[in-house]
C-alpha cells in the first residue's frame, strides 16, 4: 500500500552495505529516500551516478541521500559500488523496507520505461553493461522526509525509469531552510 504525506516515515533498522548503521529523520536534517529496482539497472545506475554528483551541493543544503536496493549487499557491492558513494547504500535482499514503503511492481511499466527513455536507458548501459537487460519488475521511488522523521513527499515511478525532480528535492530543501529562519 502506497504511503502519502505527511504520515511518518516506517522506522526499519538499515544497514548499508558497509555495516554501519542508517537512521531516517533522527539527526534533524532531511532525507532523500531511493528505492531501486536492481544494482544491474541501468536507469537506477544512470540515477546513482546523477546522486553522486549532485551530493555535495544537496548535502550542503542540508539533506542526507539513502539509495536502498533489493538485492544482497554484494550484488550491490558489484554494481553501485564500483565507485565510493558520498551517501548510504543499502541493500535489502528480503524487501522489508520496499515492503514497508509500498513500492510496487509491474512487468508492464519495466518495459514502458525502456520504450520510452532510451536515451537514459543507454547512458545506463554504459554503466552496467548489458547485464542491464535482465533486471526485475520493481518500480523505483523516493521519498522526502522531513527532519522529524515525516514523509514530505511521495513520488512512486510511472515506469523503470521514472524518479523525483530534482527540482521537487531543491524545493523541499528551500522550505526546510526558510522554516528554519522562521524558527
Amino acid at each position: 500500500m502506497r504511503l502519502t504525506a505527511p504520515a511518518k516515515a516506517p522506522k526499519l533498522p538499515l544497514t548499508d552495505i558497509e555495516g554501519k548503521s542508517v537512521f531516517l529523520g533522527t539527526n534533524g536534517r532531511r532525507t532523500l529516500l531511493c528505492f531501486f529496482r536492481d544494482p544491474a539497472c541501468p536507469f537506477c545506475n544512470f540515477r546513482i551516478y546523477e546522486l553522486t554528483q549532485k551530493h555535495a551541493s544537496l548535502a550542503a543544503l542540508g539533506v542526507d541521500v539513502i539509495a536502498v536496493f533489493s538485492a544482497s549487499a554484494e550484488d550491490v557491492r558489484r554494481f553501485v559500488s564500483r565507485q565510493p558513494r558520498p551517501f548510504p547504500v543499502i541493500a535489502d535482499p528480503t524487501g522489508a523496507t520496499y515492503q514497508a514503503y509500498g513500492i510496487e511492481r509491474s512487468t508492464w511499466r519495466k518495459y514502458k520505461g525502456i520504450l520510452t527513455r532510451i536515451p537514459t536507458l543507454l547512458k545506463g548501459l554504459r554503466i552496467v553493461g548489458l547485464a542491464g537487460l535482465k533486471t526485475t519488475n520493481l518500480m523505483p521511488a523516493d521519498f522526502l522526509i522531513d527532519e522529524h522523521g515525516r514523509i514530505a513527499e511521495t513520488h512512486y515511478g510511472t515506469d523503470a525509469g521514472d524518479r523525483i525532480a530534482f527540482e521537487r528535492v531543491e524545493l523541499f530543501l528551500a522550505r526546510g531552510l526558510l522554516n528554519r529562519v522562521a524558527a
